[in-house]
């Protein structure tokens, strides 16, 4: 399978990120409510995953009420996460190894995010891969996330690539649904922390079980 281009989710694809939320949601629970055990119902837990951080705080200041405002909620939650992109946050098994494998046979790659630009752009630096990603495409930038097509489709404006052999690389189902409707050939990565992971399965022309890494994947496309 021919592979020109390469679009790279970040949290729970290229970075083992996505504990931070039950993370998160203990610390805003102490934080603001003064208790632990705060969860948002699996619904909105599910649903923040896929949204810009700001637009995931006003959700969750609408439905829960915690602090003044969605943008006072944010403010905190970005402070939180970005301390941990900037120290702690790990590369998964085998990224390393498949982007210098992308690199070394021309293949053009950048990100799609729902994540912060900045946020992200920390998680680079710290894991040493910025060199492989000249260009990050944010959702805050279409305006929309990623159960749309345009973050994607504003991906391979910037690739250059064809469609039929731009590859979107992703662990959330609704993100793998949503590419694989647009066109695009999709790699599913499993992560414990995901929702849906037989319905990413079923989205995906190629899926990364757990156990396994994107030596799979390079198997297929290098």
């Amino acid at each position: 399978m021919k592979i020109t281009g390469a679009i790279f989710d970040m949290d729970g694809t290229l970075v083992d990120s996505l504990m931070i939320w039950d993370v998160l949601w203990e610390n805003l629970g102490v934080h603001f409510l003064g208790k632990s055990g705060f969860r948002p119902s699996r619904e909105d837990d599910r649903a923040v995953r896929t949204m810009t951080l700001i637009d995931a705080m006003a959700l969750i200041h609408k439905n829960y009420g915690i602090d003044e405002s969605g943008e006072a909620l944010w403010r905190y939650v970005t402070d939180f996460m970005a301390n941990f992109y900037k120290t702690d946050v790990k590369l998964k098994s085998g990224v390393s190894e498949f982007l210098e494998g992308l690199r070394k046979n021309g293949v053009k790659m950048c990100i799609a995010s729902a994540t912060a630009p900045d946020l992200v752009k920390l998680a680079m630096v710290h894991c040493g891969i910025d060199g492989y990603f000249p260009e990050l495409i944010s959702c805050a930038d279409v305006g929309r996330g990623k159960e749309h097509p345009d973050v994607f489709l504003k991906a391979l404006e910037y690739l250059g690539t064809d469609l039929d052999t731009t590859w979107v690389f992703e662990d959330s189902a609704v993100a793998l649904e949503t590419a694989s409707r647009a066109g695009f050939r999709t790699v599913g990565i499993y992560d414990r922390y995901n929702f849906g992971q037989d319905r990413a399965k079923s989205a995906s022309d190629i899926y990364i079980n757990d156990g396994e890494t994107l030596k799979k994947a390079a198997e297929v496309l290098l």
